[in-house]
C-alpha cells in the first residue's frame, strides 16, 4: 500500500478548523444575542436591555421573574408569526441547513484522512472524498454569513420588529447594537471557508498519479550515459558506470561494445 501520510498535512489542519467552524456555527444559532435593545420603559424590562436571537427574545424583568433579575423572562417564535421579519425567518432556515452541510463535510473529510493513514489500494476515491467536504464545508459557510450579513444590516439601519402585545416588547428600541452571536457567525463562516479551501488544495503525489502520460520520440534522450524524460532527468557519468562494470542500453542489456572499448 502507498504511504500518503504526509501529503495530508493541509487537510489534517482544515479538518481542525472546520470542527471549530462548526462548533461555533452551532453556538451561533442557539444564541440568542443577535440584536441587543435599549429601552426607555423599564417598568416591564427592568434591566432596559433586551436580547433577539432568530429563535426568541429575551430580558431581565422584575415584575415577570424575580426582583433580583438572576432568571430570564425568554419568549419563543417561529416561521408561522407574521410580525417575524424576513432576515431571521430565513435565519432560521439556513443556520440549520449550514450546521447539516457542515457534518456532511466533516464527515467525507474523515473517511478521506482515514484514506491516507491506513493506506488504500485506490487511492483515486482519496481525491474525491476531499473535495466533497471542501464543497460541502464551503457551502457551510455561506449559508452562515448570509444570514449574519442580513441581520447586520438590519442591525446597522435600525430596523424594527414589530412584536405583538403578548411579547411585552417594544416595536422599535431607543438603539440597537450587533450581538455577540454576529461576531461568532463571523468567524465561523472564515473558518469553514478556510477548511473548504484546504480541503480542495489536496493532490496526489505525481508518481502516485494514475493517468498515462505517453512520451514522443523527442521527449527521451538515450546514448547509453543519460536518460532524460519531461518529468525525469538523470545523468551518470563514465567513472561512475566503469566501476560499476556494466555498461548499459536504455533497454537495460549489457552493451558489449562499451566493454571492448574499457578494455582497449
Amino acid at each position: 500500500m502507498p504511504y500518503l501520510a504526509h501529503t495530508a498535512n493541509l487537510q489534517l489542519a482544515g479538518f481542525a478548523f472546520a470542527t471549530v467552524g462548526w462548533i461555533l456555527g452551532s453556538i451561533t444559532t442557539g444564541l440568542v444575542q443577535w440584536r441587543v435593545w435599549y429601552v426607555s420603559n423599564t417598568t416591564i424590562i427592568s434591566s432596559g436591555i433586551a436580547w433577539i436571537g432568530i429563535w426568541r427574545t429575551c430580558f431581565f424583568s422584575d415584575l415577570l421573574v424575580s426582583p433580583d433579575q438572576k432568571v430570564m423572562y425568554c419568549q419563543e417564535f417561529n416561521v408561522q408569526d407574521s410580525f417575524v421579519p424576513r432576515e431571521i425567518f430565513v435565519a432560521q432556515g439556513l443556520m440549520i441547513v449550514a450546521i447539516i452541510l457542515g457534518a456532511a463535510g466533516k464527515a467525507f473529510c474523515v473517511f478521506g484522512l482515514k484514506n491516507v493513514y491506513q493506506g488504500r489500494p485506490n487511492v483515486t476515491v482519496i481525491p474525491r472524498r476531499f473535495i466533497a467536504g471542501g464543497v460541502l464545508t464551503m457551502l457551510s459557510s455561506v449559508c452562515i454569513i448570509i444570514p449574519v450579513a442580513w441581520n447586520l444590516h438590519s442591525v446597522v439601519n435600525n430596523f424594527s420588529i414589530y412584536f405583538p402585545s403578548s411579547y411585552d416588547m417594544p416595536s422599535s428600541p431607543e438603539k440597537q447594537e450587533v450581538g455577540a452571536a454576529i461576531a461568532v457567525g463571523i468567524v465561523s463562516a472564515i473558518l469553514l471557508f478556510i477548511s473548504g479551501a484546504f480541503f480542495l488544495s489536496y493532490k496526489l503525489p505525481y508518481h502516485m498519479d494514475p493517468r498515462v502520460f505517453p512520451l514522443s520520440s523527442g521527449d527521451i534522450l538515450c546514448d547509453g550515459l543519460s536518460f532524460a524524460t519531461s518529468g525525469t532527468s538523470r545523468t551518470r557519468s563514465i567513472a561512475s558506470r566503469r566501476s560499476s562494470n556494466h555498461i548499459l542500453n536504455c533497454d537495460g542489456i549489457p552493451n558489449g561494445a562499451f566493454e571492448l572499448d574499457e578494455k582497449l
